[in-house]
């Protein structure tokens, strides 16, 4: 599989979701976040953008989003219970398992995802993680998981100019959690869910600077 190209792909979509602010609906507004929705182009689901300001430097942001093997993202974000490598296919791009923990008041059971993702770096700063759903060898489906799928999906770091310990962090999520819930329970989940990010990443980042 040309694990590569697939990724490459994934990030071209983030870029146009970037570029073009048509068609998004307010549906959650928190102090660190606005998230808004819109129906996916790539599965009978929707796909929802968090925007928000995350007060510490670019640096500090991407070091604790980064998906990386011992990275912190499993220490502060709630959905993340453990995120493994499962093959480097060059310096930029990777396939990784994420598997997330019960949530929703264990409505919604522990799930597994397998990705590939690309980071790329950009001339003024801004840093991207963007991944998309893939098959691999080494991850059959486990029997303790339902298997998700993640559609075209990322983070965006983006510096502000003349503001240092600031960053906007523009990220956009589509996901299918499979199994059999309610559209309602999805609908509710993915909102807060994705307010709960930005909070837990606003505190993750004081307590890297502190």
């Amino acid at each position: 599989m040309d694990y590569a190209g697939v990724a490459e792909a994934a990030a071209e979509k983030m870029e146009l979701y970037r570029r073009d602010p048509g068609g998004w609906r307010g549906c959650r507004r928190t102090s660190e976040v606005s998230v808004s929705w819109r129906p996916s182009a790539e599965f009978a689901g929707n796909a929802y953008r968090g925007e928000g300001i995350v007060p510490a430097s670019p640096q500090d942001v991407w070091e604790c989003i980064k998906p990386v093997a011992g990275g912190l993202r499993t220490k502060w974000d709630q959905n993340v219970k453990d995120f493994e490598v499962v093959e480097g296919v060059s310096d930029t791009v990777s396939v990784c398992r994420t598997t997330t923990p019960s949530a929703f008041m264990r409505i919604i059971s522990p799930r597994e995802f397998v990705d590939v993702v690309l980071i790329k770096q950009y001339e003024d700063g801004t840093m991207l993680s963007a991944a998309t759903n893939v098959e691999h060898p080494l991850c059959p489906p486990q029997p303790n998981f339902v298997r998700g799928f993640n559609y075209p999906c990322g983070c965006f770091c983006i510096p502000l100019p003349g503001e240092p310990d600031r960053t906007q962090l523009l990220s956009f999520f589509q996901t299918d959690l499979g199994g059999y819930l309610p559209q309602t329970v999805v609908d509710s989940f993915f909102p807060a869910s994705i307010a709960g990010f930005y909070s837990n990443l606003t505190k993750a980042v004081k307590a890297l600077k502190a």
